[in-house]
């Protein structure tokens, strides 16, 4: 064999390793899509308490002068969880999560239809609980102000539809678009019926401001590694890397029918 022709073989057999990394790497991206993207939003329990402090405790003691009022049918402990699904159901999703963090958009964006599939089937009951994790570590108030604006779409019965239009309109983690009450307004022309004069007044008078703060040091103070912690039944499931929707699915009618 020529020294060219071995030259050849070489390079070609070099490029089909090359080709094949590549593939594995997709792979491994594949898989851990959404536990990978958590990275963006986690942070040390102490890092959090200290950033927060550092970065947004001048609108956290603004909120906290105002009175805690909670959303129109939030349950659980001080009021803290918005309800989505029947209340009689044996599976419970619980979901803290931060409008402004890539990672639960991508969680979003990966299990929505799932959701709503089983809640809407009354397979499955979530309990949404807002966090201003983002705010903590990039400065800003959208976290808050978005986790407000949510909260008063609560109170119009339009919850769901509008924290579906602010994942679907997320602005970059660097932006604090949604500090902005204009955009938070303009996204609620996305829900039908939500854009009322009610809805406008509790958002910029930040209603529910001081519940969304106390939300937030409950998350700080459950432990939790970042945003979104996913608990299924009491059991971290976004920690598992093997996680689909289709696997969460099946997990969802195994305990219906125990």
């Amino acid at each position: 064999m020529s020294e060219k022709n071995r030259e050849g073989k070489r390079t070609a057999r070099e490029r089909l390793a090359v080709e094949r990394e590549k593939q594995k790497a997709a792979e491994r991206r594949r898989r851990t899509l959404i536990v990978g993207a958590s990275v963006v939003c986690v942070l040390g329990l102490a890092a959090v308490i200290g950033i927060v402090a550092a970065n947004s405790g001048k609108d956290e003691d603004s909120a906290k002068s105002g009175p805690v009022v909670a959303p129109s049918g939030a349950v659980g402990k001080d009021s803290l969880a918005i309800p989505v699904g029947k209340d009689d159901v044996k599976a419970t999703l619980t979901v803290w999560e931060d409008f402004r963090c890539p990672a639960c958009k991508a969680f979003e964006t990966a299990y929505r239809p799932t959701i709503h599939e089983l809640t809407d089937a009354g397979k499955l009951r979530v309990e949404y609980h807002l966090a201003t994790l983002i705010d903590g570590n990039m400065g800003g108030s959208g976290s808050r102000n978005a986790a407000n604006a949510a909260a008063c779409a609560q109170g119009a019965g339009k919850f769901t539809a509008y924290h579906d239009v602010l994942y679907e309109n997320q602005p970059e983690e660097t932006d604090d678009a949604f500090s902005k009450n204009g955009k938070l307004i303009e996204l609620a022309g996305k829900v039908d019926g939500l854009d009322t004069p009610a809805f406008r007044a509790c958002v910029e008078k930040g209603t529910h401001n001081s519940w969304v703060v106390k939300s937030n040091q409950a998350f700080q103070s459950g432990g939790f590694g970042g945003t979104p912690t996913v608990l299924f039944n009491g059991k971290n499931i976004y920690q598992d890397q093997t996680m689909t929707p289709a696997k969460f699915k099946q997990m969802v009618e195994e305990a219906n029918q125990g």
